[in-house]
């Protein structure tokens, strides 16, 4: 679906580096660097995070003393790479008695439970570390406690009022923390965490004896998670994601990392941040929506390539069962956009939509194509199970709106009307009782009503010249990344003739294309924007597009990836 927006240039700035080509010293320049980006892993910050000392010093006394360590992870991509990091590291780094726990979306809800606790096995494990979770699991770490155990908390969620009673807390998001960087996903918080944790073993001489393990062979899972969870693409952390790939591309990393991508068909010689979004973490992610992530993480967690190829199948299946789940629930929500829509003259400031059939696993993408298409807050509800009363809802908002405060907002204004909500400023997840939806519903739309939108505006790099529609240029902007969340990848704009349009997998759009001004004849493709094909375009039209390279079948050719027709 290509949407109508306004585009804004960037400035032009002086060229960083002579030794660049052109556009990509352009493009970084955009970005305000005075000189090319250097992501060795010596710029690493340094694990000056609260707490990471505390927590290594519990967790070096537990290898010390052959005590058990249980690592409680999420149910998301980035909850998974971080529980299979944490599990990889803690046994490398002479850990003997590591067990790891999944919570399971539809019987414990969200992070460190109550419920979660209350199925821990005994003998109860001597420490537990939260993944990606625990911030807000006030009463699931007393629990724990009560039971023994000694609880890590490794998170990077926004706090809330009352934080849990643990043995250290660990998020770059604490208040008081001083860590230069608060964009970490929670793969990133656990591998600053085994950073501390190798460097007090290293102090007491555990290494002496046996062999200090290299931190960076595990850098495939902090990039996957890190780009999974659409975290901002910091210095910090294009470091991490830069340092993954570059493994990736060698074929030195975990054999589960190189099974997902390889049975999405790409090829690692040429993997990109773009590759572990768009298809290596929606496999990973359909475990924990459809079924439960224990098959993700054992995908993750697997020494043979046959093993990991097995559950790379298996997520591929269950990826392919979402997508087909999404299909269904994307049009019935969409017919309900449409008919709220034509109820108040087509005037949506938001939208809150719910379907009794609907799937809770996969309510988050629904609301997030939706609010794509209205660049609207946007809230999608579903039963927590078959013939609950309780509602799981997943928020989505467009640039400016903050998902989190606004759920806060609703929150404070009518008492007792959600049950429970957490997450970030672009996404949010919330639960309530079923005969509350509607007033919520009202509740919501009575405070995005207030909210003030204005018309989307695209940053792009400018336009490109006839001679810079080539594979070179391409591959040039490729290595110069990682891009990602907050460091968008190179945008260009420019006018086209369309000399052919056709539809390829029933919902993209195909195109051919010749430059307003002169140039090659380019091949153009449009994602889910299907519904151009009939349609009567300007000559020459206004479009936004990524220079990519298409490999296929052995040719190599330079193609437009087109994301926005520009209004007029």
């Amino acid at each position: 679906m290509i949407r109508h927006v306004n585009i804004q240039r960037r400035a032009d700035r002086p060229a960083i580096d002579d030794n660049l080509h052109p556009v990509v010293a352009r493009v970084l320049a955009g970005r305000g660097l005075e000189q090319a980006p250097d992501y060795s892993l010596g710029n690493l910050l340094a694990p000056t995070m609260s707490g990471l000392d505390q927590a290594g010093h519990i967790l070096a006394d537990a290898i010390e003393n052959d005590q058990s360590i249980m690592i409680v992870g999420d149910f998301d991509a980035d909850g998974a790479t971080g529980t299979a990091l944490a599990v990889r590291a803690l046994r490398a780094l002479g850990a003997s008695r590591v067990r790891w726990l999944v919570p399971d979306r539809f019987r414990h809800g969200y992070g460190l439970s109550p419920e979660l606790v209350a199925e821990i096995e005994t003998p109860y494990p001597d420490v537990l570390v939260t993944v990606d979770q625990g911030i807000s699991s006030v009463q699931g770490a007393a629990m724990a406690r009560e039971r023994g155990m000694r609880v890590i908390i490794t998170d990077h969620h926004l706090p809330g009022d009352e934080l849990p009673q643990a043995e250290a807390i660990v998020n770059p998001n604490l208040e008081d923390d001083n860590f230069p960087s608060r964009a970490l996903a929670g793969v990133g918080v656990m591998f600053y965490l085994v950073m501390a944790l190798r460097a007090r073993l290293r102090e007491r001489g555990h290494f002496q004896s046996r062999p200090q393990p290299s931190l960076a062979q595990w850098l495939d899972l902090v990039a996957l998670g890190t780009v999974a969870d659409l975290v901002p693409l910091d210095a910090n952390n294009r470091c991490l994601v830069f340092q993954g790939l570059e493994r990736m591309r060698a074929r030195q990393c975990t054999p589960g990392v190189q099974a997902l991508l390889e049975i999405a068909g790409r090829n690692l010689a040429h993997i990109s941040a773009a590759d572990l979004g768009f298809a290596a973490a929606p496999r990973l992610n359909a475990a924990g929506r459809l079924d439960d992530m224990s098959v993700g993480i054992r995908c993750l967690l697997a020494d043979s390539d046959n093993q990991a190829r097995q559950l790379a199948q298996e997520l591929d299946q269950l990826n392919a069962e979402r997508q087909s789940i999404q299909a269904d629930m994307q049009m019935m929500a969409e017919q309900q956009a449409d008919e709220l829509a034509a109820g108040i003259d087509g005037r949506l400031d938001g939208l809150c939509v719910y379907d009794s059939q609907w799937h809770q696993g996969v309510v988050g993408l629904v609301a997030g194509r939706l609010m794509e298409r209205l660049q609207r807050p946007v809230i999608a509800f579903a039963p927590a199970e078959t013939g609950s009363d309780e509602l799981k809802g997943s928020a989505r908002s467009p640039e400016g709106v903050h998902m989190r405060d606004l759920l806060v907002d609703i929150s404070q204004e009518n008492p007792g009307l959600v049950e429970r909500f957490g997450g970030h400023a672009r996404a949010a997840g919330l639960s309530l009782d079923r005969e509350r939806f509607e007033a919520f519903r009202s509740a919501f739309e009575e405070r995005v009503k207030t909210l003030e939108f204005v018309s989307e505006t695209v940053v792009t790099d400018g336009a490109l010249s006839p001679e810079d529609f080539d594979v070179r240029v391409a591959e040039a902007l490729h290595r110069a990344g990682p891009w990602g969340q907050a460091w968008p990848e190179p945008l260009f704009d420019g006018h086209f003739h369309v000399l052919d349009r056709r539809i390829v997998g029933q919902r993209h759009l195909k195109l051919r294309l010749r430059p307003s001004g002169g140039g090659p004849e380019l091949d153009a493709i449009a994602f889910r924007a299907g519904e151009l094909f009939q349609q009567e375009l300007p000559d020459p039209i206004h479009l936004t597009y990524r220079l990519e390279v298409n490999r296929w079948r052995g040719n190599v050719n330079v193609q437009l990836n087109v994301q926005h027709r520009v209004k007029a």
